[in-house]
């Protein structure tokens, strides 16, 4: 199955880079917000990766003929590299300034028209049970018989919002990393009822993305990689709301103890605080006071009420906008 049309739900931190992805892939992509007044943030997003997408691409030029090199190169820019040159680089660097750009559209407003002829609709609307409900609800008669719904969701099981799609045997979980030009995971989770073709043809439409299908064979809370990467952000975040150490210091003990490029809170500032908040708020102790949840997120809405949600504002646990300081 060749995707070639894609209506992306959500223009934040995924919704944008996987509107790019499938723009890089020449799939046609239309860009679905909620508020006519977020317009301009999505278009600030889409500007921001594009011009990391083409940066990685420019510096391309420097991995031809050097294949023990292309290993470490962004995986989800060039799929294969054979009869690769300067010319063919160039053009490829031109077709995307295109469709990074001229080619993606947003619109804020519901229609039959809007999914017309849509292979997939991709939810990346905000991790909140209710308002992925609605969401669904609010398309299930709009969309044509063909297709498929899958959710971005990082944390949320299929089968909580099957039902409410109007089509369970067409939809399942399709989740993203971030930066995932860079990092080309696509883990796919079905639920019960997804139809084994529907989840076969997810897998293609992941690899027509250059991701790497990680195909899970149960619903599992977290799926792969946030089973392994909630509970080291968890460790960082106690570490930080029990005293023993500031977010800077948990940081450096991470990046010098283990060689790792980056730490916890470095990490959390890149998902955005609002992000991890509204995933903190859903688990069972947020609302019991004083325990470590509830103060974690007493100490982010802190953070979040001052502007200070991560990367994209400019400043989170760090400052982005001159020099790199912890708050």
């Amino acid at each position: 199955m060749t995707v070639k049309k894609v209506i992306v739900a959500g223009g934040g931190v995924l919704g944008s880079q996987i509107s790019l992805m499938c723009a890089y892939a020449g799939i046609d992509v239309t860009i679905l917000i909620r508020k006519e007044d977020s317009e301009e943030q999505t278009r600030t997003k889409l500007a921001r990766y594009a011009a990391m997408m083409l940066q990685d691409l420019d510096q391309a030029e420097l991995f031809l003929g050097v294949p023990e090199e292309q290993a470490v190169y962004p995986h989800g820019m060039i799929r294969d590299w054979k009869d690769l040159n300067r010319d063919k680089l160039a053009q490829m660097i031109g077709d995307t300034r295109q469709r990074c750009h001229a080619d993606l559209r947003i619109v804020n407003e519901l229609s039959a028209d809007l999914f017309q002829d849509a292979d997939f609709v991709v939810e990346a609307v905000t991790e909140n049970p209710e308002i992925k409900t609605d969401f669904y609800e609010s398309i299930r008669n709009l969309l044509p018989a063909k297709t498929i719904v899958v959710s971005n969701s990082s944390t949320l099981l299929p089968s909580r919002f099957a039902q409410h799609t109007g089509r369970p045997e067409r939809f399942c979980a399709l989740h993203f990393a971030n930066t995932i030009w860079r990092c080309n995971t696509a883990e796919i989770m079905g639920h019960s009822g997804t139809d084994p073709e529907v989840y076969r043809k997810v897998v293609e439409f992941a690899e027509q993305l250059n991701m790497i299908p990680l195909q899970l064979h149960k619903e599992q809370p977290g799926y792969i990689l946030n089973s392994v990467l909630v509970p080291w952000l968890a460790a960082g975040e106690a570490l930080w709301v029990n005293g023993v150490a500031d977010p800077e210091t948990v940081d450096l003990t991470w990046k010098v103890g283990l060689g790792c490029p980056f730490g916890p809170f470095e990490h959390i500032d890149v998902i955005g605080l609002d992000t991890v908040y509204a995933i903190n708020k859903m688990k069972p102790d947020a609302q019991v006071e004083g325990s470590t949840i509830y103060r974690l997120n007493q100490l982010l809405k802190e953070k979040i009420d001052r502007g200070e949600t991560g990367v994209n504002a400019g400043i989170g646990f760090y400052d982005y906008r001159n020099t790199r300081k912890e708050k």
